[in-house]
């Protein structure tokens, strides 16, 4: 079972995203709060496997209760859900720790489905928002993957796909300590803070189409 919490202002939106993720049966809603500071101090509680995150709230906005959150408790995936995709929203949720970006605009599925891929390992990027990244990051981080070797370079596009380190491992039939040896040298050649920024830079440079 999947235990998750909604942090969103909106009691409409907020109660009407819970009463369609309690008519999936691997999903338990354990908490809802209507502000940031409220939901950051319910998640250090009740600790789930999941949260859909708000990005503007009143009384602590989602992008400080993510730092907040993703500080002290680093395994808990954090879904942001918002209208909005713009550069002020984007970039400073992402390095606070965010590891999914979706839109209000996404269907009740993609929803579901964006929170058993985060609980599984697996990331998901709003392609509006990949987009944006795509071409504020392009000129000056385009090329930074040239430095990657050619298995990294493998194991780079596998993250992008949204891949375990698990399936990584079957894939490219390694081992795991390599995959997880691979998947720092990764970040560290890209300057990226974390899995989800990586995936991030898969798709803003278009490097699976490149693969096609």
């Amino acid at each position: 079972m999947i235990r998750v919490v909604v942090v969103d202002d909106h009691e409409v939106v907020r109660k009407g995203i819970i009463a369609y993720l309690q008519t999936d049966d691997a999903i338990d809603v354990i908490g809802q709060a209507k502000s940031g500071n409220q939901g950051a101090a319910l998640i250090l509680e009740k600790e789930p496997d999941v949260v859909l995150m708000d990005l503007m709230m009143d009384d602590g906005n989602g992008i400080e209760a993510t730092e907040q959150v993703t500080h002290k408790m680093p395994d808990c995936k954090i879904i942001i859900l918002t209208s909005f995709y713009d550069d002020e929203q984007i970039f400073p949720a992402i390095e606070a720790g965010a590891f999914s970006y979706i839109l209000k605009t996404s269907s009740a599925d993609e929803i579901v489905n964006a929170i058993k891929k985060a609980y599984q390992g697996e990331t998901v990027i709003e392609p509006k928002v990949a987009n944006k990244m795509m071409k504020n990051y392009q000129s000056s981080s385009q090329k930074a993957h040239d430095d990657l070797t050619e298995r990294e370079l493998e194991v780079l596009l596998c993250i992008g796909e949204g891949m375990t380190n698990v399936e990584i491992s079957e894939k490219l039939y390694i081992g795991i300590k390599t995959v997880k040896t691979h998947v720092s040298n990764i970040l560290s050649k890209l300057d990226v803070y974390d899995r989800t920024q990586a995936a991030v830079y898969v798709h803003r440079n278009q490097l699976l189409k490149k693969e096609d």
